[in-house]
């Protein structure tokens, strides 16, 4: 699958820019905090509309200004874990995770719950509330809701900036393993170098 992309978006005075041609399984957008990374994942997830360009993932065209396409978020099968994770906390950690599993139409899903949890290891957090989850635990569960809803490609902003040296090595460790045994292409943000080393991705640099 591949990432082709060229999008523009003015804000004020300033001009958001990204240009990516890929076939990497794991790309990521690098640059300082506040160059736009995030809204470029926004617009590749229909939550924001470019003011020109085109955003096509493995051959599907999700948006092109030329041509007045411009997919709803529903239809792009991404799945989109954000920087505060967003998950419910009034749910259960399984109730969260079957949220993402309602948003999948059945002939996209290719996982189920339990499955989701083993790969994760979350099988012992299902009865908890996302308040009582420690950093690294609550970001499992927003990737498992992810996975759960049947996406082509995953969106990763920033997934493991609030977590610890331990934590943090532990969720690449997860995205590392999406990345190779379950196939799924990635566009991950990042501002820290030690990332990119980690995963090998290829780097798309915003802004700076």
């Amino acid at each position: 699958m591949s990432f082709d992309i060229d999008l523009t978006l003015r804000r004020g005075n300033r001009t958001i820019a990204a240009r990516i041609a890929s076939h990497a399984r794991l790309v990521a957008l690098f640059g300082p905090s506040g160059a736009g990374k995030t809204s470029v994942l926004d617009m590749v997830a229909g939550l924001v509309r470019p003011d020109a360009g085109r955003i096509a993932v493995g051959g599907a065209l999700l948006f092109d200004s030329a041509q007045a396409v411009n997919l709803p978020p529903e239809r792009r099968a991404c799945g989109y874990v954000f920087q505060d994770l967003r998950l419910f906390p009034h749910r259960s950690v399984a109730q969260n995770l079957r949220y993402g599993e309602r948003l999948a139409p059945p002939e996209r899903r290719f996982m189920g719950l339990d499955e989701v949890a083993g790969f994760l290891g979350i099988g012992h957090l299902l009865d908890r509330r996302p308040r009582s989850l420690s950093g690294g635990e609550a970001q499992r569960v927003a990737i498992g809701r992810a996975l759960l809803a049947g996406p082509r490609f995953l969106l990763l902003d920033e997934p493991v900036s609030s977590l610890d040296a331990a934590r943090r090595e532990e969720i690449l460790a997860v995205i590392a393993r999406i990345r190779d045994e379950l196939g799924l292409p990635i566009l991950y943000v990042t501002h820290d170098e030690r990332e990119l080393a980690r995963l090998g991705a290829e780097v798309v640099a915003i802004g700076g």
